[in-house]
């Protein structure tokens, strides 16, 4: 399967909020994003905390608060999606895979809520299709009785994976799935996310983690203060990043661990 599923152009995103005294400010969260991924793809989006990552996902699923303000254009499939149009995709086109395990609710059970995901993605067997998802993630079936706090971080995550991918969406937009897990588990879900792909969906992998996401990216989306500033490609993360044309995804490669902590000035 090929095509272009997804497509942000020019993205903006304004807050409007109001302080004491009635006064109103605009803060601007992002400023300029541009992504495309296509059917059988990882993009990595990469960038610090607060580079308007996470917000980005938020957007593309119509999830805005009610005091933004948004500009630019978001494609799915070819077609110009306002923000209803978008949230009516979302959680069966287009789905996000949290970050935080809070998403899991603390008084109910895993089984449970994986069973309320299979049967809002139109499973005929809601219980078998939970118990499937999460035995082919290694979990099974005395793991749906639990409740979220009796999982480890691992699990929680790979639960997550679960409920997100029970729809077979064509576009996943993954927040940060790899943070605070131990080696094994993030090359595990790395794996899968590849996997997806391979088998048809648009992956979106959002991340500050950069090496991790080179072992699995068809392209690289560096962005900064809540704008895109560079696409690269993985194969140009090497050495000393002399391949990588653009000073601050250079900048950005040679900072990390094992390449100098090197901070560049004025970038």
């Amino acid at each position: 399967m090929t095509g272009t599923l997804l497509e942000v152009h020019g993205l903006e995103v304004d807050f409007v909020q109001y302080e004491r005294g009635l006064r109103r400010r605009t803060v601007h969260a992002l400023t300029g994003m541009d992504l495309t991924a296509d059917a059988g793809e990882v993009v990595a989006l990469v960038g610090a905390s607060g580079a308007g990552k996470s917000l980005l996902a938020s957007a593309v699923l119509g999830l805005l608060p009610a005091n933004a303000v948004e500009r630019g254009n978001v494609l799915f499939d070819g077609v110009r999606q306002d923000a209803a149009g978008r949230r009516r995709h979302a959680g069966r086109g287009m789905t996000l895979l949290p970050q935080a395990t809070g998403f899991l609710d603390p008084l109910a059970t895993v089984g449970r809520q994986v069973r309320r995901s299979a049967q809002l993605a139109g499973h005929d067997d809601p219980r078998g299709a939970a118990a499937q998802a999460l035995a082919r993630r290694g979990l099974g079936p005395e793991v749906l009785r639990r409740y979220p706090h009796e999982l480890s971080g691992g699990m929680a995550r790979r639960v997550l994976v679960a409920m997100a991918t029970l729809s077979s969406p064509r576009v996943l937009l993954a927040d940060e799935p790899t943070t605070g897990l131990p080696p094994a588990d993030v090359g595990a879900t790395l794996r899968e996310l590849r996997t997806m792909a391979d088998e048809g969906c648009a992956v979106v992998l959002i991340t500050h983690e950069l090496r991790a996401a080179l072992e699995v990216a068809d392209h690289v989306v560096i962005c900064r203060e809540g704008r895109t500033v560079d696409t690269a490609d993985p194969a140009a993360f090497t050495g000393d990043g002399d391949a990588l044309t653009h000073p601050f995804t250079r900048a950005l490669w040679q900072a990390l661990p094992g390449n100098g902590f090197r901070v560049a000035e004025g970038v």
